[in-house]
């Protein structure tokens, strides 16, 4: 039940990293693109819930999470066609499902925690961002 509960934040920041990849490397994906990763996030749920029911929770959080972490790293070094970006991609994925492991892990301690981690990244979202003039941005979009 708690794991539903963090859905839908790490579904905002499996997107948010691949904005800050399209962002700051200049590539374009297409709406699909982000549909298809975010069905393989509703996925992860699904095979969490079906392992869960047959084994213990640790290892179907590790199977489920290596299956779409692998699925969603592949698709992304075809869609972005560089090893580079689908690395940075599947690291970023591993940690953050790592850190949702730790957070459902930790009881009395997953609000002090969770608040921890979504500061992080919010510092880590700003300080990536701060040399971007949004403005351009919107005008050269506005001329494609």
């Amino acid at each position: 039940m708690r794991t539903a509960k963090y859905s839908l934040l790490f579904i905002l920041l499996t997107f948010l990293s691949f904005f800050m990849v399209e962002l700051l490397n200049k590539r374009t994906l297409h709406p699909i693109q982000y549909l298809m990763i975010g069905l393989a996030l509703l996925i992860f749920y699904t095979l969490l819930l079906s392992f869960s029911e047959y084994m213990a929770f640790g290892i179907a959080y590790l199977l489920s999470s290596v299956a779409i972490v692998l699925l969603i790293a592949l698709y992304t070094r075809g869609m972005l066609k560089s090893n580079l970006l689908a690395a940075v991609v599947t690291g970023i994925l591993f940690v953050l499902y790592g850190y949702l492991y730790i957070i459902l892990q930790l009881q009395d301690f997953a609000l002090l925690m969770g608040s921890i981690g979504l500061f992080a990244v919010l510092a880590l979202t700003m300080y990536l961002t701060r040399k971007i003039d949004w403005y351009n941005i919107l005008k050269n979009n506005g001329e494609k």
